[in-house]
């Protein structure tokens, strides 16, 4: 039959088995939404629960058992103890879509927009999997990726930041660009703290108070500047590594003088041995990743590195303060949760792994105030999972990989890509019910 959803026309078909049919294997090809048989042998329904642990699908169908046995977060890094809760999901599959269903793979001719199968083609024809998100709307404008998405207090205004060297500036009322300012050279990250917007170019920070309109250009770095945060009333910025000296990629940062209204040198850190790609503030603590695989842990009272991090096997694209966690994701397709132990040391305490290189990671809440991870990876994808169990709650695609992801008022969530594409989110206070 043909069902008409949220998502698009997905065509699927759903036909039962003849009642005196012993077979008690589900039909693969239904599963995957092709079967063309009519009678088949095999059965065009799921097996109930019970029957479930004894016939394991041929497509992986059955529930996924995890490996990880370890520690509860909770226990401080103790041996023994309760598991904790983190990766207690699902093995596999979407919240609100049929396990035999074939829209969970991307139609790549609809996202290219000359799919020729239009409402017949089997794959999705939509930018997202979800019953809890919508897309709201798209805004163009930017030529080259978004490389940061900030929304500073008390603005009406959406800022996006791109390597086409622009900012744009977009009204939140009409969903139109009202303004566009020319950085003169590729903006590697952007952040908004209070009314201020902090812009990362190549050999300098850009900020500009959106309420009074004071400009200043901070001095300092050597290189383009990949990574920005505030925390501890500083601003830090990670830059890029331009030699091949030992310690090269430097972490720059800046205290706000009321009285000179400027931003003053405060400190500056080095030890990562490649560029700094992106900083997290958290308990007193800077965490810094970076392209040489690691994770360093900053005491921001003595401005030490207290604690290297090397569990990662490639780039440590992002780091992410959750409560009292620390999330990493890497190009080494992974994504690590960090605990603090008895002794202060940070430790794995569970890997999540993806099919593909981890690019960025954002935490929000839902409509429900359940904590969700977007986690985006380079297939051109961005997942959601619940925290702790990492069960799925849907996907977002793109043409290309999402570089920049912002949580917005009101459950509104911004998303930005490598063509310059910027998508405005929101979760839905009730959720569709499932078909």
């Amino acid at each position: 039959m043909d069902a008409d959803g949220r998502n698009g026309n997905k065509r699927f078909h759903q036909r039962l088995a003849p009642p005196d049919r012993a077979n008690n294997k589900v039909c693969y090809h239904w599963r995957a939404g092709r079967c063309n048989r009519h009678p088949c042998p095999f059965l065009h329904s799921e097996l109930p629960p019970h029957q479930q642990q004894q016939s394991a699908a041929p497509d992986g169908g059955a529930v996924a058992k995890r490996n990880n046995v370890w520690r509860n977060p909770g226990t401080a890094g103790a041996a023994s103890g309760p598991p904790s809760k983190w990766g207690k999901g699902r093995g596999g599959g979407v919240v609100g879509r049929p396990p035999g269903r074939a829209s969970d793979r991307i139609c790549h001719y609809f996202l290219a927009g000359n799919c020729t199968y239009g409402e017949n083609c089997r794959f999705l024809h939509s930018w997202f999997i979800s019953d809890s998100f919508s897309l709201l709307t798209p805004l163009q404008g930017h030529q080259k990726a978004v490389s940061g998405i900030a929304l500073p207090s008390g603005s009406d205004k959406l800022y996006s930041g791109s390597m086409d060297e622009s900012v744009r500036a977009w009204d939140c009322q009409t969903g139109q660009c009202v303004g566009v300012i020319n950085m003169g050279g590729e903006i590697g990250c952007m952040i908004s703290e209070g009314p201020w917007l902090f812009i990362g170019v190549r050999n300098s920070v850009k900020a500009w108070n959106t309420q009074t309109a004071t400009e200043l250009s901070l001095d300092g770095p050597s290189g383009q500047v990949y990574s920005l945060v505030v925390g501890n009333e500083l601003l830090f910025a990670g830059t890029q590594a331009l030699s091949l000296s030992f310690f090269n990629g430097r972490i720059l940062a800046w205290k706000f003088s009321a009285v000179g209204n400027c931003f003053e040198p405060a400190a500056f850190f080095d030890g990562h041995r490649l560029s700094v790609v992106s900083l997290a503030v958290g308990a007193m603590r800077l965490y810094s990743s970076s392209m040489d695989n690691m994770i360093r842990v900053w005491d921001l009272v003595t401005f030490q590195c207290i604690q290297t991090l090397t569990d990662h096997t490639s780039v440590v694209m992002s780091v992410l303060c959750w409560d009292q966690f620390l999330l990493s994701c890497s190009l080494d397709k992974t994504i690590k949760v960090w605990v603090t132990t008895e002794s202060g040391n940070l430790e794995v305490t569970y890997t999540h792994t993806e099919e593909h290189g981890v690019l960025a990671l954002c935490g929000m809440h839902d409509a429900q105030a359940k904590p969700i991870l977007l986690c985006s990876c380079n297939d051109n994808s961005v997942h959601f999972y619940d925290l702790p169990s990492f069960s799925e709650r849907g996907k977002i695609f793109s043409k290309e990989e999402v570089r920049a992801i912002q949580i917005g008022p009101g459950g509104l969530f911004f998303t930005g890509d490598a063509t310059g594409e910027l998508k405005v989110w929101q979760w839905l206070t009730n959720e569709v019910p499932n078909s």
